[in-house]
């Protein structure tokens, strides 16, 4: 099928995308090459490459892994969970407000899942994003050796416009840990959004960080203006080892046996 025809647009205006594309060659020969018919084509090429070639970059360094589409999200599964509040969270209106989002909630119901399909879309819509596990974030800020080198990892952290922290309550961390998350909350506060994803609720944060002082000041700098959407049931990744053993158990009692 033939691409439709471009309607031209004002000579001026084709300069100027030239120009934001950094087409020096281009620019310099203007006069005679400006008024060629192909010139709309081509920036239009020129365009959509680039913005390939950056969806791909910023994929690489959000790091949000493989992970299950929402289409293919069990709702029914979860025996509470707000799906219209979830759902509103892909209008992405909390990034435009600078708020944080904590999903919170026992192994296995889709925390995760959610988190990362939220990050992906937010990648989609241009975005800049970052996904990490809290033990990956905290123990490489930690290993840094020398304020300099702490700094530059810090930014890694609070330069995107959204960072996704998964799992945090799964380990225990010492005050070292709770003060670096501190100051990556604190540094976020400014219009920044954040998507925690946790399975102990903030009165055991404690528990998770046990030496800590700035517990308290942690989950109330988080908290601040954040949305925070439980979910309750049972594991689904249990559910899905359970089928599956029931279904090798089905597999064998159908299967003719061997004669000793």
């Amino acid at each position: 099928m033939s691409r439709p025809a471009t309607p031209p647009l004002p000579a001026e205006r084709l300069r100027q995308r030239a120009r934001t594309l950094g087409l020096m060659g281009l620019l310099t020969h203007w006069d005679e090459l400006g008024e060629e018919p192909a010139i709309t084509r081509l920036l239009e090429v020129e365009e959509e490459e680039r913005q390939r070639r950056s969806l791909e970059r910023r994929l690489k360094h959000a790091r949000i892994g493989r992970f299950k589409l929402l289409a293919d999200f069990d709702w029914t599964w979860p025996r509470r969970i707000d799906r219209e509040a979830i759902e509103d969270l892909f209008t992405f209106a909390f990034l435009e407000e600078g708020a944080h989002v904590v999903l919170v909630g026992p192994n296995g119901v889709g925390k995760t899942t959610l988190a990362q399909n939220l990050a992906h879309q937010a990648l989609l819509k241009g975005h800049t994003v970052r996904f990490t596990t809290a033990s990956q974030m905290l123990n490489e800020l930690v290993a840094q050796d020398g304020p300099a080198a702490l700094e530059r990892r810090l930014r890694r952290y609070s330069h995107p416009r959204l960072l996704c922290v998964d799992e945090v309550g799964y380990l225990s961390y010492d005050s070292r840990h709770a003060d670096l998350l501190f100051e990556v909350v604190s540094r976020r506060q400014e219009g920044k959004s954040m998507i925690v994803t946790t399975n102990r609720p903030f009165a055991e944060w404690k528990e998770v960080f046990p030496n800590a002082t700035c517990v308290v000041a942690l989950v109330d700098r988080l908290v601040h203006r954040a949305q925070i959407l439980p979910i309750q049931g049972e594991s689904y990744r249990l559910r899905e080892a359970k089928e599956r053993e029931a279904l090798r158990a089905k597999q064998r009692a159908a299967a003719p046996r061997r004669r000793a």
